[in-house]
């Protein structure tokens, strides 16, 4: 692909700005959806601001080479539930946010020392596509029963969940129908434009409801834009309620070594699961802009970059970050690679999480317009998990047994408990892919052996 300005070009300022500004558009949706879906005081100007700060480590780490944005991790979800649901109290669990990614970004950390000194082909050979593939897929299949949930739920009580669910399907089909049919900027931002219209639909209903005095219909909790006094100057600009802040000492003292051996079941083996999504977004990229960035900067320099960045946006945000797909998109369809602008969209997501006004904006979107459009979001995430082993031969036994442990596991839901240490549903199916993959070893060189 002819780049229209290469990794080190640097635009005019004025168009630094509106490719920041359009990779913002591209990846926000995204980054606050996680903060919603979790929830427990997580707040969307939070995980802007690990965002934004995550992709600028990522970029320092770097060294300005590699033009793709950090974004809130869907794949970690799951654990983030987990490190409030298996303390004691709130107060630890946002501990175990920090603390659970400390133990993520470190498996990167040593990723990119074995990468450093050993080349990666022993990646291929513990987790080939057979196994990721599957084990990504399950990452949004596990997370369907959320967007289902959140699909007919309202942010009020008393809201009708069939009003909820008319104004959750307007967000998904909108996105469905601009990210297909929209034009060019239009397809760039499906989910702004999916949350926009389910949140005015919203709003309509709710106007309704308050002019007919039917509670039916009010399905928006409007508390956050209410309570602002714009004769404030909090009103306008205040900190963002960062983790390590919200923890606050006092919630160290209840961690414990078995909540610590949960949070590491439950944080640990997903790194692994994203570790195979930054090695794909990186091949991808590196197609796309036409520089091997496994060789420049080198594939242990964007896993430390990433690892340090996971790091520093759950201590201050709450969300461990990843490589964004749709950062990559904007990067491919503008043919813009500078990463300028990168940085841009950096130091804007940074920026807008100390504006009061559009933070509150944020917390007032209904869930079930966050449901619609997370459906979309989490298929994403399952089907490119699908399309990763699209190439495994599944006549094979040894492929077939390992895909379907992992899928079946997976879909199932499988939860193994020691205690009170819990191994959650992506790490079961994980680990019992690993196992039968080496167990099948043998049955893999029969069947690629020559018949005699």
């Amino acid at each position: 692909m002819e780049l229209v300005y290469g990794i080190k070009d640097r635009p005019s300022p004025g168009k630094i700005f509106l490719f920041a500004l359009q990779q913002l558009l591209a990846i926000m949706a995204a980054t606050i959806a996680v903060p919603a879906i979790v929830g427990n005081g997580l707040t969307a100007s939070a995980a802007l601001f690990g965002a934004g700060l995550g992709t600028a480590i990522y970029l320092f780490f770097t060294k300005s080479e590699s033009p793709v944005f950090l974004g809130s991790s869907f794949a970690f979800i799951g654990s983030m539930f987990s490190a409030f649901g298996g303390a004691a109290s709130v107060s630890i669990g946002y501990w175990g946010l920090i603390i659970g990614s400390v133990m993520a970004g470190i498996v990167y950390i040593i990723i990119s020392l074995v990468v450093k000194f050993c080349g990666v082909a022993w990646i291929d050979r513990l987790m080939p596509p057979v196994i990721i593939g599957p084990t990504v897929a399950i990452i949004g299949l596990s997370l369907s029963g959320n967007a289902v949930q959140d699909l007919m739920k309202s942010n009020i009580e008393g809201g009708s969940p069939y009003i909820a669910l008319i104004c959750g399907l307007a967000a998904l089909f909108v996105t469905i129908f601009c990210s297909s049919y929209g034009s060019r900027i239009s397809k760039l931002i499906p989910f702004i434009q999916g949350i926009l219209a389910g949140y005015i639909l919203a709003s309509i209903f709710s106007i309704i409801g308050h002019a007919s005095n039917n509670p039916d219909f009010i399905i928006i909790n409007y508390n956050a834009l209410s309570q602002l006094d714009f004769t404030k100057f909090s009103s306008y600009i205040s900190l963002p309620d960062f983790t390590f802040a919200l923890g606050g000492l006092e919630g160290l003292k209840g961690v414990t070594g078995t909540y610590l051996l949960t949070i590491f079941t439950a944080y640990v083996p997903v790194a692994f699961v994203v570790f195979a999504e930054h090695l794909a977004d990186h091949k991808n990229l590196s197609s796309i802009v036409g520089v091997n960035l496994l060789e420049k900067p080198g594939l242990s320099r964007t896993l430390l970059g990433d690892g340090i960045g996971v790091i520093a946006s759950s201590f201050s945000g709450g969300c461990p970050c990843t490589t964004y797909g749709e950062s990559i998109g904007c990067v491919a369809i503008t043919r813009n690679a500078s990463t300028i602008s990168i940085w841009g969209c950096a130091f804007l997501c940074i920026g807008f999480s100390f504006f009061t006004p559009l933070v509150a904006f944020l917390e007032t979107v209904p869930s079930c317009v966050m449901g619609g459009v997370c459906i979309v979001l989490y298929g994403f995430i399952a089907v490119s998990g699908l399309k990763m082993f699209q190439a495994v031969d599944l006549n094979k036994n040894s492929n077939l047994f390992v895909a379907s442990v992992i899928l079946i596991t997976g879909v199932g839901g499988m939860v193994v408990k020691f205690g009170k240490v819990e191994i959650r549903t992506v790490a079961c199916a994980l680990i019992l892919g690993i196992i039968t993959n080496l167990l099948l070893a043998k049955s893999r060189k029969e069947e690629e052996s020559p018949k005699q």
